[in-house]
């Protein structure tokens, strides 16, 4: 019996081409994988990891100052620009519910829930429903060479 379908959870991934990435993991979630760490639970819930210096709270602003501290500044657009890397963050209601990270070739991938990391072609495929919509794109200097 299957207890998890991501596309009845996130209607706009079916038939958008996104694919798996990863096995189910609770060790981290999608801020964290966004933020490029896969060995802890970012929230600002007690008990979990969260920046120092950063308000711990579930308010979107909260969670750009959490991409702030890490280098990242609000930027215009989703589109991929040579020398940065890109986040997008979602809410609902005036609170942050998700995080996502730009790859090289434009798609986005994601982190979802506990269970596990995938790359979708848009963000759209994630919006609505219980991420809400993108509040804001970040984005910050690569640091390849």
């Amino acid at each position: 019996m299957q207890l998890w379908n991501i596309e009845d959870a996130h209607p706009g991934l079916a038939g958008s081409g996104y694919e798996v990435t990863s096995e189910i993991s609770d060790t981290y979630n999608c801020i964290a994988w966004a933020a490029g760490d896969n060995t802890v639970w970012w929230s600002h819930t007690p008990g979990n990891y969260w920046p120092p210096g950063v308000p711990r709270s579930s308010e979107a602003s909260a969670l750009v100052q959490v991409f702030q501290s890490l280098g990242f500044v609000i930027c215009e657009d989703e589109e991929i620009e040579s020398g940065f890397e890109k986040v997008a963050i979602f809410a609902l209601s005036g609170e942050w519910t998700h995080a996502a990270r730009q790859l090289e070739d434009g798609q986005w991938t994601s982190k979802v829930g506990q269970f596990e990391d995938i790359t979708h072609p848009q963000l759209e495929n994630l919006s609505g429903g219980i991420y809400g919509n993108v509040n804001c794109i970040m984005r910050r200097p690569t640091t390849d060479p």
